[in-house]
């Protein structure tokens, strides 16, 4: 499950005198997405193998199993759109003029 950010010092990190370095907040957010992404991706192998426990038939409940699957759809599709918003800023700022 995706843990939700409940203080922004969790994604921006605070430096000694209270300004953040630009390297450390590269590092920071690269390490949050990092995880976000490993979440995901063990949601989804979650649900591959409770699945395959089914088929199987090695004692899952098929509600059980449907409620996996709709957990990993529901964070790729978080995922997907997130990554779509981040592209769009991107293409955003590119047509900027300077």
């Amino acid at each position: 499950m995706i843990s939700k950010i409940t203080n922004t010092s969790q994604v921006i990190p605070q430096t000694n005198n209270g300004l953040k370095t630009s390297g450390d907040v590269h590092k920071q957010f690269s390490s949050y997405l990092k995880d976000a992404i490993n979440e995901v991706n063990n949601s989804q192998a979650a649900s591959n193998q409770i699945t395959t426990k089914l088929v199987n038939n090695e004692g899952v409940e098929l509600h059980d199993v449907l409620i996996a699957q709709q957990k990993a759809s529901v964070a790729m599709q978080l995922t997907m759109e997130v990554r779509n918003k981040g592209v769009e800023a991107y293409q955003e700022i590119m047509r900027m003029q300077v």
